[in-house]
């Protein structure tokens, strides 16, 4: 077994990939801003991506660290390149002081359009620094990732309960489980396999040419129990007032920002069949329906819905 480092472990994805490494057997020290509950399997680093004496004391002794950690949403655009490319160096630097060379990098699709969002150049700067570092690294772009926890989607499950979900223009995006993805980053860091060094995968649910918009939000409709749903197309105009309003009623909290409509307008977020992750590695479990239902009831069950 493996003593993995993980950074954002106490966030959406990096909470799954922690639990994903300890079923498996493997043991881990997590970084983290505040006190933790402790956890068989598991140390935790108090710090962030700013401390260096934090980020030396995770990768000590780490056969591989999983940099999960990443800002996706902020009313302020500058503080991207802080989080997402200045953390990314400082962890870089703190684990060639410790003698780690694997690093599993978790970037995001919107790095494919830098022009688009501040969050998406952040994600390809970030992306150049991992693959100068020398270091023996994997990036992987997620497309969507829904499931128990996620509160990106839980908009969208909300407004579907009630037989509407605010489209943005026709387009298409791919989608993963966070268990699946957990599973594909935990593969990625105790694997041996030569195929992953140096590579850039985008993994999704196995569905051919992802989900059209209307497609997803039907989908998430029968998940709720509205099989059919009103789900129209809001021109880049609408969302810009909507990202507005979101502000001026939600105000740091706000889940649709100016930058965030940026890329949500791009009519192609589909994962790529040529940056796909081999078979033989690592393969989606969870489909998008089955997924979408069970995250419903997880959302029913904590009184989220």
């Amino acid at each position: 077994m493996s003593l993995l480092a993980i950074t954002g472990a106490t966030g959406f994805v990096g909470s799954a990939v922690l639990d994903a490494a300890l079923a498996q057997g493997h043991q881990v020290r997590a970084l983290a801003r505040r006190e933790q509950a402790p956890r068989a399997g598991a140390e935790w680093v108090r710090g962030d991506l700013d401390d260096a004496g934090a980020l030396a004391a995770m990768c000590e002794g780490a056969d591989a660290l999983l940099h999960v950690a990443g800002l996706t949403n902020t009313p302020d655009p500058a503080e991207f390149e802080t989080a997402n490319v200045t953390g990314t160096a400082r962890v870089i630097e703190a684990m060639r002081g410790a003698g780690v060379t694997r690093l599993v990098f978790v970037s995001s699709l919107a790095a494919r359009e830098p022009k688009l969002s501040a969050y998406g150049a952040s994600k390809a700067r970030a992306e150049t620094v991992v693959e100068a570092s020398g270091l023996d690294w994997t990036i992987i772009r997620p497309p969507g990732v829904y499931g128990p926890r996620d509160t990106d989607y839980l908009e969208m499950f909300r407004t579907a309960k009630w037989g509407f979900v605010p489209l943005p223009p026709g387009g298409a995006s791919s989608i993963i489980h966070v268990a699946d993805l957990a599973e594909l980053l935990v593969a990625l860091a105790v694997g041996n396999a030569a195929p992953t060094k140096k590579k850039v995968y985008e993994p999704d649910d196995g569905r051919e040419g992802g989900w059209s918009h209307k497609e997803l939000a039907l989908a998430i409709g029968k998940a709720v129990g509205r099989p059919s749903v009103f789900a129209p197309h809001l021109p880049r105009a609408v969302l810009d007032l909507a990202a507005g309003a979101d502000r001026l009623v939600r105000g740091d909290r706000a889940k649709l920002t100016p930058d965030r409509v940026g890329y949500m307008t791009h009519p192609n977020w589909v994962s790529r069949f040529d940056r796909a992750v081999p078979p033989g590695i690592w393969q989606p479990r969870i489909g998008g329906e089955e997924g979408l239902r069970a995250t419903a009831d997880w959302y029913r069950r904590e009184g989220w819905l």
